[in-house]
C-alpha cells in the first residue's frame, strides 16, 4: 500500500503532515510512503531526511496523487487536488465538513473515501490521535508568547532599587486544552492568571495550575464532545458582567472559544474593549472561525482605544517543526487503527472510524 504526503499550499502555513520518523512505524504495518518534493523544508525537514528514512519523493501533487492509495495533508484539498482524485484513493485531512459543504460535495463527486482529522472523536482512546488537542496545545503557548511580545510591560514581579515593577495580569477565555496551556505559561512567566469557562467542570483544572476561576452560576450550557454545543443569551449576558471587571484590570486577555462546528461566539463586544486599559492586549485564538471578539480581524493587529486585538490563525505554523512532528504522531497512529498488514481494515461500528469517515466510497481492500 503506498501513502503519499503533499505539501500545504496555503499562505503562511510552515508544516508537514507526516515526519520521517514515522516512516518506519508505516512500514511496519505495510505502508510504503512518497513525500512530494520539498513539502517538509518549512518544518526543517529536508528530501534527503525522507530519503534516509525509506520514503520516495514525487515531483509533484499530481505525480504523488497519481501513485498513492492514501493522500496525507493537513488543510483541506484545493480544487486541482480533488481533479486528480478517484474512487480508488482515500484523503485523510483536516475537513472542517460542517463548516464546508462546497468541499465535500467536490470530493464525494470523485468516489474518493475521505477522513476528517479535526472530527476524531474526545474519548480516551483518541487521544494519540486527536490533531484539534495536540496542536492547541501549542497554539496556548505561543498565544501567551505573542500576547507579551505584544505588551508593554513584563510579566513577573520585579524589584530594582528603582522602584517594584507588579506583576501584569492575565484573563483567558476558555479553559480546554489551549486555554489550560495559555493559564501554565502566563504562570511560568509569573503573572497573575484568571479565567473563565461556560463549562462548571474546568473551575477545578484552572485552580490546579494556580489561577483564579470567574464562576457564573447557570444551568443554560450544553457540551458536546468536549466543546459548549448551546449557550443561552441569558447565560452569556451573566458572563458579560463576571467578568468585566477582571476584563478592565487585565493586561492581557486571550480567547480560545470554540464552538464544533459553527462560528466562534463573541465573547467581547465593541463596549467591552473599550472597558479595557489604554495599552492592554487581546489575543484572539478563534479568528480564524470568525474570532471571539467583535473587533478581530485574521492575521491582523486592530488597534481600539488603545488596545491591541492580535489575531493569528495558525499559531502552530509559528512553531512547525515541534507542530509537525505532534501532527505526524497523530496521523501515524491513526492509520494504525485503519490500516492491517497493508490492507484497510475499517470497523464501521468503532467509534474512531465512524467519526472520522466523512465519505465512504472504498472498499475494503487495496
Amino acid at each position: 500500500m503506498k501513502l503519499s504526503v503533499l505539501k500545504e499550499s496555503e499562505t503562511g502555513e510552515t508544516r508537514v503532515a507526516l515526519v520521517p520518523k514515522s516512516i518506519s512505524k508505516l512500514k511496519k504495518i505495510g505502508i510504503d510512503v512518497i513525500i512530494e518534493k520539498g513539502a517538509g523544508e518549512k518544518a526543517a525537514f529536508k528530501d534527503e531526511d525522507y530519503i534516509a528514512a525509506g520514503g520516495e519523493l514525487a515531483n509533484s501533487f499530481s505525480d504523488a496523487i497519481k501513485r498513492a492509495d492514501i493522500v496525507v495533508k493537513i488543510n483541506p484539498p484545493t480544487s486541482e487536488q480533488i481533479s486528480e482524485l478517484g474512487p480508488e484513493k482515500v484523503w485523510i485531512s483536516q475537513l472542517f465538513h460542517r463548516l464546508n459543504d462546497s468541499l465535500i460535495d467536490a470530493l464525494s463527486a470523485t468516489g474518493v473515501s475521505a477522513f476528517s482529522l479535526d472530527a476524531m472523536p474526545r474519548i480516551s482512546r483518541a487521544q494519540s490521535m486527536d490533531v484539534l488537542s495536540s496542536q492547541s496545545n501549542l497554539s496556548g503557548y505561543k498565544a501567551v508568547i505573542s500576547g507579551a511580545d505584544n505588551l508593554g510591560k513584563i510579566f513577573p514581579m520585579l524589584m530594582t532599587a528603582a522602584g517594584t515593577v507588579t506583576p501584569a495580569k492575565v484573563l483567558i477565555f476558555g479553559v480546554g486544552v489551549a486555554g489550560l496551556q495559555a493559564i501554565a505559561t502566563a504562570k511560568r512567566l509569573g503573572a497573575v492568571v484568571e479565567a473563565t469557562d461556560v463549562r462548571p467542570e474546568c473551575k477545578e483544572q484552572t485552580e490546579s495550575l494556580g489561577a483564579k476561576f470567574i464562576s457564573v452560576e447557570d444551568d443554560g450550557v450544553k457540551t458536546e464532545g468536549g466543546y459548549a454545543k448551546e449557550v443561552t443569551e441569558d447565560y452569556l449576558q451573566k458572563q458579560k458582567e463576571a467578568v468585566n471587571k477582571s476584563l478592565a484590570n487585565a493586561d492581557l486577555v486571550i480567547t480560545t472559544a470554540l464552538v464544533q462546528g459553527a462560528k466562534a461566539p463573541i465573547l467581547i463586544s465593541r463596549e467591552q474593549i473599550e472597558l479595557m486599559k489604554n495599552g492592554s492586549v487581546i489575543v484572539d485564538m478563534a479568528v480564524a472561525k470568525g474570532g471571539n471578539t467583535a473587533l478581530s480581524k485574521p492575521d491582523e493587529i486592530v488597534v481600539h482605544k488603545g488596545v491591541k486585538i492580535v489575531g493569528v490563525s495558525n499559531f502552530p505554523a509559528q512553531i512547525p517543526t515541534n507542530a509537525s512532528e505532534l501532527l505526524s504522531r497523530n496521523i501515524d497512529t491513526f492509520l494504525s487503527h485503519l490500516v492491517t498488514d497493508g490492507s484497510f481494515n475499517w470497523d464501521f461500528e468503532d467509534e474512531i472510524t465512524k467519526g472520522t469517515l466523512i465519505i465512504n466510497n472504498q472498499k475494503l481492500s487495496s
